[in-house]
């Protein structure tokens, strides 16, 4: 494995920590490892989380034998001030300015105290556009980098544990129709995420699996640890109504309590869709998805189920993830429901995310500053010493330099004199030749240039994809083109093996053509995006292509009609060609 392909994904939670290592290939991202374990905070001591966090990420590189390198990680929800601004219509060249001044007024702190990023998220009906801020306060992102750090990794990105989620979602299941609702039951919190449209909005809530232990311990007299483990080892969501309690009392006791803190989740749960519906113009979710530690409890989705009056399923954030060799299906199937923010990290270094915000401590973001201006100042130091040295040295030589170059100059001067006029002969017959040389070159390059163009294309197409019309254009964005690929898809058969790709006619013009806009399509399934990466990862590697420009997909990235999806990308050609 390269180093260059190897991926860190490091999800810090309130009350444990999981990691992943990943792989970054042509077949899209590849699980090599993972491990997770406890913190062992108790939420009344917090002064000891910082030396409990350091201790428990380097067990998780130990145990598993993961080398430390560079890392992704992600902070809870509740670290972070999340809040969904819209602005008004504004010039672009403005819209930076605006977010500022929205930060400004939205941070319940000074600006200056905080990390903070966001994200455009798309225009509103108004055709304005809306966006989410998020910050966290610099004391409390330096203290968790300084556990990362001293366990032994190097931060290259900070993300927030709900976002990294909705990016594992989209890239798992990808668009779909109506309101989906996430629940993430977490340690301190339950994150819910209102997925819809290719936009998102999240909410958090207090209510989580601490509560679920505090109100076991409160209720038993014990400590906190010794009713964590009184919940894990006997714990389930009561089922209520005329279901008989289990014949043990104690666990009869527990799974009640159980039942009423997550009653009290579901009521906050309503409230927060009545929100959604109400304040930010959503639908109501016509299916929900459970994730996080807390959300395994027995009978949990059948509680929610119940409560919501929708499908409730637990999400599988490896759906489209490889698993390597070494991974153990069983270990994973246990624990995968947790690891959903995991897979959106590694997601930030394998291709562009939906939401891709970066709460990079400041004395990281300083120090690669300094790692970047280092090599010019070493060179402005070494300059500076060899000033000096020069001078002293031209001093000393120019005089006899001067005048040895002199009378050389003159000896050439003369003898260039009588060779001018052949040189002149003798230039102007090559250029002559040159150019019919180049003629007869281009003649011939342009004649194959397009069947080995066309037969390069279709031996880099992946299976149940195929291109449909390969257009040339002088821009990257063609204006006077076919603008979708249902314009020329004609009673599609997924049936049929596809044809070659062909040409299309484009407006003609003696300007060269340094892009193609290559539309296709494909049979539909579960996997579509993937296999149109597939497709683009195949052409990165090809001649005709300019390597230095990636290639692009048009917006939307994926289109479905009748089982067949169509795609349209644009490339830019490593060698602009008069069409």
């Amino acid at each position: 494995m390269l180093a260059s392909d190897r991926i860190l994904a490091l999800d810090i939670g309130a009350s444990s920590v999981k990691i992943g290592e990943f792989h970054a290939g042509g077949r899209g991202l590849r699980l090599t490892n993972f491990n997770h374990a406890e913190i062992g905070l108790d939420p009344e001591h917090e002064e000891h989380r910082q030396e409990l966090l350091m201790a428990a990420v380097r067990n998780l590189l130990r145990e598993k034998g993961i080398r430390s390198g560079k890392v992704v990680f992600c902070v809870p929800g509740q670290s972070v001030f999340t809040r969904f601004v819209k602005l008004p219509p504004v010039e672009e060249s403005k819209v930076l300015q605006i977010i500022q001044y929205e930060a400004q007024q939205n941070v319940p702190f000074p600006i200056e105290e905080v990390v903070w990023d966001y994200q455009l998220l798309g225009a509103t009906e108004g055709g304005g556009l809306e966006v989410v801020l998020l910050a966290i306060k610099s004391d409390i992102i330096e203290e968790i980098n300084t556990c990362v750090e001293g366990a032994g990794l190097q931060t290259e990105m900070v993300d927030v544990a709900p976002m990294a989620l909705y990016n594992a979602y989209r890239y798992n299941e990808g668009e779909q129709e109506g309101c989906t609702l996430m629940v993430d039951i977490g340690a301190r919190t339950t994150n819910l995420l209102f997925i819809e449209n290719g936009r998102v909005f999240t909410r958090s809530i207090p209510i989580a699996g601490n509560a679920i232990t505090q109100s076991i311990a409160a209720e038993f007299g014990k400590t906190f640890h010794e009713a964590e483990a009184l919940k894990k080892q006997k714990g389930f969501v009561a089922l209520g109504g005329a279901y008989e309690d289990p014949p043990d009392i104690e666990q009869a006791q527990v799974s009640k309590i159980i039942r009423n803190v997550m009653t009290r989740l579901h009521s906050e749960i309503a409230r927060s869709i009545n929100f959604y519906r109400t304040q930010q113009g959503g639908s109501a979710p016509n299916r929900a998805l459970l994730n996080g530690g807390s959300s395994i409890l027995p009978y949990c989705d059948r509680f929610f189920k119940e409560k919501l009056q929708i499908p409730v399923a637990y999400f599988n954030p490896f759906r489209s993830v490889t698993l390597g060799s070494g991974v153990s299906r069983d270990d994973l199937a246990r624990c995968a429901h947790f690891l959903g923010e995991v897979v959106g990290l590694a997601l930030r270094k394998m291709s562009e995310c939906p939401i891709e915000v970066n709460l990079l401590p400041r004395s990281v973001q300083e120090r690669k500053q300094a790692r970047q201006k280092r090599p010019y100042l070493a060179g402005a130091a070494i300059g500076a010493l060899l000033v000096p040295l020069c001078l002293m040295g031209f001093n000393q030589r120019a005089t006899v330099l001067k005048q040895t170059q002199l009378a050389e100059v003159n000896r050439e001067v003369k003898q260039l004199s009588k060779l001018k006029g052949n040189i002149i002969q003798e230039q102007q017959a090559a250029d002559k030749l040159r150019k019919r040389i180049d003629n007869v070159a281009t003649l011939v390059e342009d004649r194959t240039w397009w069947p080995t163009l066309l037969e390069d294309l279709n031996g880099r197409l992946v299976s149940n994809v195929w291109l449909v019309s390969i257009t040339p254009s002088e821009h990257a964005v063609p204006t006077n083109l076919v603008t979708s690929v249902e314009e020329e898809i004609t009673d599609p058969d997924p049936d049929d093996t596809p044809a070659p790709a062909r040409p299309v006619s484009a407006v003609a013009s003696n300007a060269p053509m340094a892009y193609l806009r290559l539309s296709g399509a494909g049979n539909h399934g579960d996997a579509d995006l993937a296999l149109v990466d597939d497709f683009r990862n195949q052409l990165r590697e090809s001649p005709f292509l300019d390597k230095t420009d990636d290639i692009k997909m048009e917006v939307p990235p994926a289109m479905v009609r009748e089982g067949i999806f169509t795609f349209v990308l644009r490339a830019k050609l490593a060698r602009p060609i008069k069409y």
